[in-house]
C-alpha cells in the first residue's frame, strides 16, 4: 500500500531553492563564527592592555577590525541570497497562476464553442416556440374553445364515461322504474312509561 503512494517530483527549481537556502544557512553559521572571533579579540585586547602590552592589544584590535569587515561582507551576501530565494519563490507562484489562467482560458474556449451565436439563437427560437405553443394550450383550456370544439370535448367526455362504466354507446343505461303507490306509514313503536329520575344524593 505504501509503495503505491505517489512521491512528489522534485524539480530543478526546487533543487535551486534548496541549494540557495543551504548557502544562506552556511553564511549565517559563518557570521556566528565571526561574531565569536570579534568577542574573543576584544577580550584579548583588554587583557593585553591591562597587562601593559599595548602592541599586542593593537594587533588584537586590528584582527577584530578585519573580522568586522568580513562580517559586513557576509551581511551583503546573506541579503543577496535571501532576495534571490524570495524572487525565485515568487516567480514560481506567478508561473502557477499563469498556468491556472491558461487552463481557465481553455475551459472558457470549450464553453464558448458550445455557446456559439447560432446555438443560442436556435435555443431561443425553440424556447419561444414552446412558450407560444403553451400559450395556445392555456387559451384553449381557459374557455376560448369554439362551440364545435366544446361539443367535441363533451362528446369525448361522455364516451369516456361510458367506457369507464363498461356500457357501450348503443345500449342505453337501464334505470329502475319509480314506484307508483304511496309508501306505507311508519309503524308506531310501543309506548314506554317514563321512569322517575333518581334523587340527587
Amino acid at each position: 500500500m505504501g509503495a503505491n503512494q505517489s512521491v512528489p517530483k522534485i524539480t530543478k527549481q526546487d533543487r535551486a531553492i534548496l541549494d540557495l537556502k543551504l548557502q544562506r544557512d552556511k553564511v549565517r553559521q559563518y557570521q556566528k563564527k565571526i561574531q565569536a572571533v570579534l568577542d574573543r579579540e576584544h577580550e584579548i585586547a583588554k587583557q593585553q592592555l591591562a597587562a601593559g602590552h599595548k602592541d599586542r592589544a593593537l594587533i588584537a584590535l586590528r584582527k577584530r577590525k578585519y573580522q568586522e569587515s568580513l562580517l559586513v561582507k557576509t551581511d551583503g551576501q546573506l541579503e543577496n541570497l535571501e532576495k534571490l530565494v524570495s524572487t525565485i519563490e515568487f516567480s514560481l507562484v506567478e508561473v502557477s497562476v499563469l498556468h491556472g489562467l491558461q487552463q481557465g482560458n481553455e475551459v472558457l474556449k470549450e464553453i464558448h464553442k458550445e455557446l456559439n451565436v447560432e446555438n443560442v439563437e436556435r435555443i431561443m427560437e425553440e424556447t419561444a416556440e414552446a412558450r407560444e405553443y403553451q400559450r395556445e394550450i392555456d387559451e384553449m383550456l381557459a374557455g376560448t374553445l369554439t362551440v364545435e370544439d366544446e361539443e367535441a370535448v363533451q362528446a369525448e367526455l361522455q364516451q369516456l364515461q361510458l367506457e369507464t362504466l363498461g356500457v357501450s354507446e348503443e345500449r342505453p343505461i337501464s334505470l329502475p322504474s319509480a314506484p307508483t303507490e304511496a309508501p306505507a306509514g311508519p309503524e308506531k313503536a310501543p309506548e314506554v312509561e317514563p321512569q322517575p329520575q333518581e334523587r340527587e344524593r
